[in-house]
């Protein structure tokens, strides 16, 4: 039986979204590319999954049958992902300095099957979370216990695919799916407001069946409880719509959407990362 092999309290896990906010800045400054920003707005979220006692996995044996899955929708967000597996012992954290390199494994977006811990090959947004109702479904045949969590980005709750799976996964009333909605506002071209907007979204996921959670994004306390309640919902797929802050951390940086794929110049990371140590 499988367990959480991390359950943080509460200080320590805002000392690992530190030490998180600050490897992503240097492994994206150092690749001259990334979406560092995109990343920010999510570092409490995952920190949450990965070693707050939420999900159950094992680095050392990251293929268990049995384990909880994590599949990031939001793909750009790759290097937060690569920090917190390195972190948690998936691979070594040398290996994060080949970002975006060619023939490294840690790409620009993950790539299923060339490391531990990736679930899914995503990037071209909106598909995370069908490939989620496909990883429940496969254990529901298979008699496997586990959950799976899906992290997606509001822009790409814009697209038809996204809908088209929430009325599956209710239909099917897939309750060990979590899905989590890095509510930052903005995408790249802009407010979602403004390209698409999104309001009224919580209700939108109550009319299709949904149980709905709203939260900080970036209250790791509020995190872990509104969780455990997703966690415990049974008869229908939950959502967390976390609401957050683009660029989160880094005062220049937060709300100006022309960071989002945008790494940040040396100078740049240097005033970020002492804004980060304060």
């Amino acid at each position: 039986m499988l367990s959480t092999p991390y359950n943080y309290d509460n200080k320590k896990l805002e000392d690992m979204c530190r030490d998180l906010r600050l490897t992503v800045i240097d492994i994206t400054t150092r690749a001259k590319s990334g979406h560092p920003s995109s990343c920010f707005s999510a570092v409490e979220i995952m920190a949450v999954l990965y070693f707050g006692g939420v999900m159950k996995y094992n680095p050392d044996d990251p293929w268990n049958l049995e384990r909880d899955r994590f599949i990031l929708s939001k793909g750009h967000a790759a290097p937060l992902l690569y920090s917190i597996l390195a972190k948690a012992g998936f691979f070594d954290e040398d290996l994060l300095k080949s970002l975006r390199e060619v023939g490294s494994p840690v790409q620009g977006h993950p790539i299923q099957g060339i490391l531990p811990g990736i679930e899914a090959t995503t990037g071209s947004l909106g598909q995370g979370l069908s490939l989620g109702i496909g990883h429940s479904l496969a254990g529901r045949l298979n008699s496997l216990d586990y959950n799976i969590f899906v992290l997606l980005g509001d822009g790409e709750c814009e697209e038809g695919q996204i809908w088209e799976a929430a009325m599956a996964a209710s239909h099917f009333n897939i309750d060990n799916l979590i899905a989590i909605v890095d509510y930052n506002k903005y995408q790249e071209t802009g407010r979602i407001s403004r390209e698409m907007g999104l309001e009224p979204f919580a209700e939108k996921w109550k009319s299709f069946g949904w149980s709905v959670h709203e939260v900080n994004g970036h209250n790791i306390k509020e995190i872990k409880e509104k969780l455990n309640l997703c966690l415990n919902k049974k008869g229908s797929p939950s959502v967390m719509i976390a609401h957050t802050v683009k660029g989160k951390g880094v005062s220049f940086m937060e709300k100006d959407y022309t960071f989002h794929g945008r790494a940040l110049t040396e100078e740049q990371a240097e005033v970020a990362k002492r804004e980060i140590l304060k």
